[in-house]
């Protein structure tokens, strides 16, 4: 019994120590789990920590680079704005001191002429006044010496020698203008040329300023900016590809395109209007809108060609001569427009050959075509008159065609009854009212230009020009100029303003000499 006593406690302690130190063993064992999970943990919040802080700094440098885009951007906006206001504010500078030079030069040009007059005017009253006095002393004389030689009475004598020296003066008046007519006669020729120089230099600004320009409608003036470009490299693409000056000033929601080519005018017009519609205004996009507008005015222009051709009846004519007369369009002369002026000759034409027994197509044809190379007188050197017959020719147009082309300007004579025609159409509608219209600023100078030409005359109070510029009155001082100075000094204005005015048809020189006496009843 002791021994089992023995034996079950020695086996309950054994059984105690092997559980204690088993309880101890997974103790230790579940501790060292425990802490390599810890340890796991702060590893991955340390990689996640680390991850956030790369992030972090690349989302720094990212917004720093972008900030750095944002400020170089709006320092190359300020510098190019800066640069186009000084480059403004020079022209501008300059502008005003070359109006300001002008204005002083033109002032001290009217007091010179002013001094010239008032010595002119006292040189020739005191001539006058002399004259008088030797004209009455001989007067005098010659009445006393005929009175008493020829037994007139003094009334008869002065009646006799008034009228032998207004013969006399007639006959000497008719001597100088007969010289005044040959010399004028001799130096037409030479002054033609020079005349017609000048006329052309005076109306160049004035055509200039009013029909070489297209406007384009902007809808904020932020836009400018873009068409300009950074360091201006849209505008210089787009003035290089259009062949246009493109001008960017102070107008609000505007921008001028400016050429004399018309035709080239309209493909940038149309061009710049898509560009700004499209909003990406950048080199490669504006050579692709550039190319698609070239395209669809050339296949314009051929379809109307085409059309006008039809609608005329009047037989087959080449692809290009088409195309030419279907540009005829963008082409103007004297504010007339070729093709309008073209269809008016043409159908002018059919109806006067239709009346004179001609051939109404081919009047028709030459009617269409007398014009052509007006066409190509902005791509090619040379007038309009042999461009348009080299054209013809290379095409084999007939020789009526070609004979119209050179004769409607004088260059060959008429040899058929439809250039006829077509050189009557072609002064009819170029003469028609309204046909070609004149600038303001040109009528102007012209209307000044003449009455200071009349005013520049000695013994002429007033002129005024009247009737639209076709008749000029003169108002003479009675005292100093008589009847038959006042016809010569018609003619003399009439031939100065022959000489120096370029004007249309003719204008009316009225000189006006007479003598008010005023009294007063009491």
């Amino acid at each position: 019994m002791l021994n089992e006593i023995l034996l079950g406690g020695g086996t309950a302690i054994v059984s105690g120590v092997v559980g204690f130190f088993i309880s101890k063993k997974i103790t230790s064992a579940n501790f060292d789990i425990y802490v390599e999970q810890a340890i796991a943990k702060a590893k991955a919040i340390d990689n996640e920590a680390q991850t956030l802080l790369e992030r972090s700094r690349l989302k720094s440098k990212e917004i720093e680079l972008d900030a750095q885009q944002l400020f170089d951007s709006a320092k190359d906006r300020a510098r190019a704005d800066f640069s186009q206001r000084e480059d403004e504010v020079a022209r501008k500078e300059k502008d005003f001191n070359r109006y300001k030079e002008d204005e002083e030069e033109k002032i001290h040009t009217q007091l010179n002429q002013i001094k010239s007059q008032k010595i002119n005017l006292e040189r020739n009253e005191k001539s006058l006044a002399s004259l008088k006095d030797k004209y009455e002393k001989v007067i005098d004389k010659a009445l006393h010496t005929i009175e008493h030689s020829a037994g007139m009475t003094q009334e008869e004598a002065r009646t006799a020698l008034m009228e032998k020296i207004e013969e006399k003066s007639r006959g000497e008046i008719a001597h100088i203008v007969r010289k005044y007519e040959n010399e004028a006669r001799k130096e037409a020729e030479k002054k033609a040329n020079f005349i017609l120089a000048q006329a052309t230099s005076r109306f160049a600004g004035e055509f200039a300023s009013e029909r070489l320009t297209n406007l384009v409608h902007l809808e904020n003036d932020e836009l400018k900016g873009r068409i300009i470009g950074k360091e201006g490299r849209n505008i210089k693409a787009l003035e290089t590809l259009l062949g246009v000056d493109i001008i960017i000033d102070d107008t609000p929601n505007a921008i001028l395109v400016s050429s004399f080519n018309l035709y080239r005018r309209a493909i940038a017009t149309k061009t710049l209007q898509l560009l700004i519609e499209d909003g990406r205004i950048q080199p490669a996009r504006i050579e692709e809108i550039f190319k698609k507008v070239s395209d669809e005015f050339e296949s314009k222009i051929l379809n109307e060609g085409e059309e006008l051709i039809a609608d005329m009846n009047i037989g087959v004519i080449h692809p290009e001569l088409v195309k030419l007369i279907g540009r005829l369009r963008y082409r103007a002369s004297y504010g007339q427009n070729a093709l309008a002026h073209t269809l008016e000759v043409a159908h002018l034409a059919g109806v006067m050959a239709s009346e004179m027994g001609g051939d109404v197509i081919m009047a028709k044809r030459a009617g269409l075509l007398h014009d052509i190379g007006k066409a190509l007188t902005h791509d090619h050197d040379g007038n309009h008159v042999d461009l348009g017959a080299e054209v013809c020719r290379r095409y084999n147009e007939d020789e009526i065609v070609i004979n119209a082309i050179y004769a409607h300007h004088g260059q060959q004579e008429i040899n058929s009854i439809e250039c006829g025609v077509v050189c009557a159409a072609d002064a009819l509608s170029a003469a028609r009212p309204g046909a070609r219209r004149e600038v303001l600023e040109s009528f102007l100078k012209r209307v000044t230009e003449i009455e200071d030409i009349a005013s520049a005359h000695s013994g002429v109070r007033q002129s005024y020009a009247i009737n639209a510029g076709r008749e000029v009155r003169i108002i003479v001082n009675a005292s100093l100029i008589n009847d038959d100075e006042s016809i010569l000094l018609a003619r003399e204005i009439a031939k100065e303003i022959e000489e120096k005015v370029q004007y249309p048809g003719e204008i009316k020189v009225n000189v006006i000499r007479e003598s008010r006496a005023i009294e007063y009843a009491k």
